[in-house]
């Protein structure tokens, strides 16, 4: 099958990942312009919420900002925790396709959304960027009523880097007792950063990422090879998979990371988990973005708000 020419245009269009001999900060502020820039080009606009406020959450060395958007003033939403991608040092709440993710999930599924902006490495290594994600899923749930939410219908989501975030943040809410998560949505993650699997994959370097990129940013999150190993840094090497909750996974065909996704949904449900999962034809890993130019990107938006609507409504009967 051939790349739709709107999918193709776009990875012609996406830049890389800069020159390794630049300063790390520099090749974020070229690479987030070049984020806009294609949402810009690619993407269709979102109709604003009711409102959006940033708070600051304390942290071990610092702090982050968790951003909050509600769909109007009414109290008791369900609460969707969102984990933005970037490989781990890239990425923000501030770049215009993740804000428009958020809006848009807030406004049609009803949620109130908790946008979390952790912290990067190689600044701040693995397992700073995952506590930070747990630190926000807390947070949204502990301030529940002061941002309009219910804090016994909460889920978590994350895309790519973020989805693995989003994996790991559950185990650790399980394990810690932490907030009873109804919902995790999974959006093209990086399950297993040993790259096995995407080294078996057999999809070449054409579709936007490669093993080499993975290995960067694998590379610049952990402290040491071996790190992989660990089931926080890669949910699919995790023993115990039992006691998850349900469990939503979407991965793109031209996407060497899809086996990765389809691999944890093969063991959530051997662990009695209840799952259910999505290849999407025709999709390469940041296709999600092309709302305004390829139909089947704002295909995947609608399930992801039709996930969150039945996931919501499940918990209130």
């Amino acid at each position: 099958m051939e790349l739709d020419s709107a999918v193709r245009k776009f990875l012609d269009t996406k830049p890389d990942s800069g020159d390794p001999a630049q300063p790390i900060a520099e090749r974020r502020a070229l690479i987030r312009q070049g984020s806009d820039f294609l949402f810009d080009m690619f993407g269709a606009p979102v109709d604003p919420v009711g409102s959006e406020e940033d708070f600051v959450v304390p942290r071990p060395g610092g702090s982050i900002r968790v951003r909050v958007y509600r769909p109007d003033d009414a109290v008791d939403r369900p609460i969707h925790v969102f984990l933005h991608g970037g490989g781990f040092w890239l990425g923000s709440i501030d770049e215009r396709v993740n804000e428009a993710i958020c809006r848009d999930r807030s406004r049609r599924a009803g949620c109130v959304v908790v946008a979390v902006d952790y912290r990067l490495s190689p600044e701040y290594r693995f397992p700073v960027p995952l506590e930070d994600s747990y630190a926000g899923l807390v947070w949204a749930a502990r301030n529940a009523g002061r941002i309009g939410g219910d804090a016994d219908d909460v889920s978590i989501g994350g895309v790519s880097a973020g989805a693995t975030l989003a994996a790991a943040a559950v185990l650790l809410s399980r394990d810690r007792g932490g907030p009873r998560i109804g919902l995790q949505l999974l959006e093209v993650p990086p399950l297993d950063l040993t790259l096995d699997a995407m080294r078996k994959s057999g999809i070449s370097d054409d579709y936007g990422i490669t093993v080499d990129e993975m290995q960067l940013c694998r590379d610049l999150y952990l402290s040491s090879p071996g790190e992989a190993l660990d089931p926080l840094a890669s949910p699919l090497r995790a023993g115990d998979l039992t006691g998850l909750p349900v469990t939503r996974i979407m991965t793109a065909e031209w996407d060497p990371l899809r086996h990765d996704g389809e691999l944890f949904a093969a063991r959530l449900s051997a662990a009695g988990v209840e799952v259910s999962h999505r290849r999407y034809p025709g999709a390469v890993h940041g296709s999600l973005a092309l709302t305004g130019t390829w139909a089947p990107a704002q295909t995947w938006h609608d399930d992801v708000v039709r996930t969150l609507r039945d996931a919501h409504q499940r918990r209130a009967r």
